[in-house]
C-alpha cells in the first residue's frame, strides 16, 4: 500500500467543541467543516492534519461507534519549555510535568476534553542503553 496522506480522527460527542479546541491551542484552521465532522489542518505546517468524527455518526460501523479512548498524539515542536508555558497559562491540564526522559525526549503531556492525551515532545540527545538502540538515521539530534 503506498499511502498519500494519514492522520488521526478523534470520535467525539462534540465536534464543534473539539475543533475548537486544536484550533485554540495548537494552530489549527478548519479545511472542511460541518456538524459531524470537520478536517483540520495546521497553519504551519499544511501536511499535518487532525480530524474530529461525530462517535454516532452513520459512517461508523456500529460496533466501532462511540468516543475515541487510548490515544495519545504526539506533537513534536522547536521549544518545548515554551509551549509548556503557553498551554499551562491557558489553563489546560498537565497530566506530566515537563521533564528531560533518557531515551530522548523532553517533554510534558496535556490532555484534550475527551481525555485523548496529547504529548509535546522535543527530541534531546539519548542517553546510556537508549543511544544503542537507536538507528543511525533515527537517533533524536
Amino acid at each position: 500500500m503506498k499511502a498519500t496522506s494519514f492522520y488521526p480522527v478523534i470520535m467525539t460527542g462534540d465536534v464543534a467543541g473539539t475543533a475548537r479546541f486544536y484550533i485554540e491551542h495548537f494552530r489549527f484552521r478548519p479545511a472542511f467543516e460541518n456538524e459531524w465532522y470537520v478536517h483540520l489542518t495546521s497553519t504551519e505546517d499544511e501536511t499535518i492534519n487532525l480530524a474530529i468524527l461525530a462517535g454516532d455518526h452513520k459512517t461508523i460501523p456500529a460496533e466501532g461507534r462511540g468516543r475515541v479512548s487510548g490515544l495519545l498524539l504526539n506533537f513534536e515542536v522547536e521549544d518545548v519549555d515554551a509551549e509548556h508555558a503557553r498551554l499551562s497559562a491557558a489553563g489546560l491540564p498537565i497530566l506530566l510535568s515537563l521533564r528531560d526522559e533518557a531515551f530522548g525526549q523532553r517533554h510534558f503531556i496535556t490532555s484534550d476534553p475527551n481525555g485523548v492525551l496529547i504529548d509535546i515532545i522535543k527530541p534531546i540527545p539519548p542517553t546510556g542503553e537508549f543511544a544503542e538502540q537507536y538507528t543511525d538515521e533515527a537517533r533524536p539530534v
